[in-house]
């Protein structure tokens, strides 16, 4: 799963008989519970969410939902590659409160634009944690994600690089991404150079030439090269569209 948009969380209050009808949701839906239970039905099916499951809701989806007890639940709503689901998916959850945690963190982060970076990150961690849960697992990738972000302006980072400090073989750095990212290193850290750049496009007035460089793209031209593929613009086409301008 390739995560390309992140909202800011919300807290729903859901009432007691409340009932609601989804068609062709915008989005992606992550949703964890502090409070009261929600009962989801798709396709016939039921599903629950309540203080002991976190709910994924498909983008696209149909659904209808009825508050069996009052509470609050907060959602986090996003959009991503390489990730196809029409069903609503449960996950059971170990610890309910470190996840609502991460959901405070999450909100927190959306209160400054530069902490796009972080907001991703603990995003894909909040998913991470998540999933680990339900598989008796960890997530062996956390202290190498961490040192990709710290060193995202070297452009010398490398498989072979990440590979030696995890002390394993790049043809199994390479599996333990596609596995707990769904994307190989290399486009990992291009993901997260390209959505620097955009950042500091629109949130500076630094040059293309120094953006390529502070995000660590080895030369100017496959910095553009890059990031046209992955937007559809040249970076001065985006700055002019996006740039943020202060009255």
């Amino acid at each position: 799963m390739i995560v390309t948009n992140i909202e800011k969380p919300i807290v729903v209050h859901s009432e007691k008989g409340r009932y609601f009808e989804m068609n062709n949701r915008r989005a992606f839906g992550l949703s964890v519970c502090i409070s009261g239970q929600i009962t989801y039905i798709m396709n016939g099916k039921t599903y629950v969410s309540n203080r002991n499951n976190a709910i994924l809701l498909p983008q696209g989806g149909n659904y209808s939902l009825y508050g069996d007890k009052e509470g609050l639940f907060p959602v986090v709503n996003f959009k991503c590659e390489n990730y196809n689901s029409n069903e609503i998916v449960i996950l059971p959850l170990k610890n309910p409160k470190s996840c609502l945690k991460d959901f405070e963190t999450l909100k927190d982060l959306f209160l400054h634009s530069e902490n796009q970076l972080k907001i991703y990150s603990t995003f894909y961690e909040l998913l991470n944690k998540i999933t680990c849960e339900n598989s008796d697992s960890y997530n062996p990738l956390r202290s190498v994600i961490q040192y990709i972000e710290e060193n995202l302006s070297n452009a010398e980072l490398s498989n072979t690089k990440l590979a030696q400090k995890m002390g394993i073989s790049e043809v199994y750095l390479r599996k333990l991404f596609i596995t707990h990212q769904n994307c190989t290193p290399k486009q990992y850290i291009l993901n997260l150079r390209i959505l620097k750049a955009k950042q500091m496009l629109t949130e500076t007035s630094h040059s293309v030439t120094h953006i390529s460089e502070e995000c660590g793209f080895s030369s100017l031209y496959y910095f553009c090269r890059a990031f046209k593929e992955k937007t559809d613009m040249t970076p001065t086409e985006y700055a002019n569209l996006n740039k943020i301008c202060e009255i």
